[in-house]
């Protein structure tokens, strides 16, 4: 069968797919704003009322729905951001002890990340900081969890997240 030029072929499930995405690439930023907001007030809740079993996972969840969305997105390196996050909840004997500034540097990069991605130059700035971010983290995970060496080989593995 012969098409014309610039015709789509509708049989294609993935041309499909890609102009569906195509339609909805304008959402990205927004539903990426909604995400890092939800972030940051769970973030807030946990500084005013500390560390409960809900505020906890509510962080957690927030930087798990970051980390799996933001790539996808075109927001890798806060993806990288957030799975160190997530990393720190998880492995952290108590989140309490963490310092709080480990904390609100991963949540003030996703923010940053997040709002000022359209420039160009945010794109390896970004990726340096995630990259330094989470060199940080595992240096603390690695330090609180020396006892603990069933958290020590989940914290060297390498990360799942796609790379920038």
């Amino acid at each position: 069968m012969l098409r014309r030029v610039g015709e789509k072929d509708q049989d294609d499930p993935v041309a499909r797919a890609e102009q569906a995405l195509a339609g909805l690439s304008g959402e990205f930023k927004n539903w990426m704003l909604i995400e890092a907001s939800r972030l940051a007030a769970a973030h807030a809740a946990i500084i005013q009322d500390g560390f409960s079993e809900r505020a906890s996972d509510e962080l957690f969840r927030a930087a798990h729905d970051i980390k799996g969305d933001a790539a996808t997105f075109g927001y890798p390196s806060a993806a990288a951001a957030a799975d160190s996050l997530c990393r720190i909840i998880e492995h952290a004997p108590e989140l309490d002890k963490v310092p709080p500034e480990l904390i609100n540097y991963h949540i003030k990069a996703i923010q940053a990340i997040v709002h000022d991605h359209t420039k160009l130059d945010t794109v390896t700035v970004a990726a340096e900081l995630s990259r330094k971010l989470r060199g940080v983290a595992d240096e603390y995970l690695i330090h609180v969890n020396r006892d603990r060496p069933e958290h020590l080989d989940a914290i060297l593995a390498p990360s799942i997240v796609p790379a920038d």
